[in-house]
């Protein structure tokens, strides 16, 4: 293991280099525009607007970090054009519609936005005609669930109950099969793509303020003073915070572009697999971290499949990317409310301030 500190030991990597980012207006997409802002990269975005107004992008100002072009990605000519123009050196794949529910109200949606907004930035890397490193974000849910205690690695069954982890499912099966048909490794000299898929899932970061997450109904709850409601306090999760995952996407791009044949494959970046929480445990280290507040229980009947217990093996990006969960879920959960009660001030200076305490934390 490198024993620079983690921004020296990307900075060699990223410093000066273009990184096209898919999703940059998304909650882990804006923490990634001011990572790789910190690290010297050029940074142009692609995405949909923001939703709301005090989502992350908008409190950090992140027009100001980097290149942001409003599109949709389901746009297929207009993502080409903007990836063959900006000839990046690094492609980061984000974009998504990222919530189980609104996949059942948003079926089709869902499929063109996660699978085919796949298939548009492949043909964008197939258009390209210089040597480029790409990450293609999917999700820890694109495996078939069997709920039970064994994690996931990254040869398991994939699959997908609900119409979220199905399309993440397909678009992982999509990207194996581009990576087979038109950037096969045996004819590596004449495409010059690397290409690798990363999976992680159940983040949690100041910033995110997505309909029926738990740590942002509690934050509401918190602020108007009024009761937390818990309807499922004994679901079992493996929080980890935002800058874990996102820096595993990084140091797998730095060794993907030094050695593109070794690292053109799947990857799962998640906590330490002992390192789980039930929900109301979340509930009870947000309150004392916050100061005060209080908890409901109420009967909430179940209306769609929710997916129980799962868990990641994360030791290939151990073994060989030398990556392992920098924090604890109790400190991600103490980082998380701490940006909160701090961020009103100055978002920017908070998340900035947090990006730079994890690259001087050693993992």
């Amino acid at each position: 293991m490198e024993t620079m500190v983690k921004a020296e030991l990307l900075k060699k990597t990223y410093q000066g280099k273009k990184v096209f980012l898919t999703g940059h207006t998304g909650f882990k997409g804006s923490w990634l525009v001011l990572m790789l802002q910190q690290l010297g990269a050029t940074v142009k975005g692609y995405s949909l607007a923001p939703v709301n107004e005090n989502d992350l992008y908008n409190l950090i100002n992140g027009d100001e970090f980097c290149d942001s072009q409003i599109e949709d990605i389901r746009d297929k000519d207009t993502l080409v054009n903007s990836m063959v123009e900006f000839q990046p050196d690094f492609v980061i794949h984000m974009a998504a519609q990222a919530l189980v529910i609104d996949s059942y109200l948003y079926p089709v949606e869902t499929y063109a936005t996660n699978v085919m907004g796949t298939v548009h930035v492949l043909e964008g890397l197939r258009k390209l005609e210089k040597p480029c490193t790409s990450i293609l974000i999917t999700t820890d849910k694109v495996y078939w669930n069997f709920e039970q205690d064994t994690p996931y690695a990254e040869d398991d069954r994939l699959g997908g109950y609900d119409p979220y982890s199905n399309s993440k499912a397909c678009a992982d099966l999509t990207i194996n099969s581009y990576q087979k048909s038109f950037f096969n490794l045996n004819d590596f000299e004449k495409h010059q793509q690397g290409i690798a898929t990363v999976r992680s899932g159940n983040v949690i970061g100041g910033g995110d303020w997505a309909e029926n997450r738990i740590i942002p109904d509690c934050i509401k709850a918190l602020r108007t003073k009024e009761a937390i409601n818990v309807r499922n306090p004994h679901a079992v999760r493996p929080w980890q915070h935002v800058l874990d995952p996102l820096y595993g996407y990084l140091l797998l791009g730095k060794y993907l572009a030094e050695q593109p044949k070794l690292f053109s494959e799947a990857f799962n970046f998640g906590p330490e697999t002992d390192d789980v929480k039930t929900v109301e445990d979340l509930v009870n280290i947000v309150i004392k971290t916050w100061g005060s507040g209080e908890v409901n229980f109420p009967k909430v009947e179940k209306k769609l499949h929710e997916a129980g217990l799962l868990k990641l093996d994360a030791a290939k990006a151990k073994e060989k990317l030398h990556w392992h969960p920098t924090y604890k879920a109790q400190t991600a959960i103490e980082k998380t409310v701490e940006w909160f009660l701090k961020a009103e001030n100055d978002a920017v200076v908070v998340t900035i301030e947090q990006i730079n305490d994890f690259f001087n934390t050693q993992a």
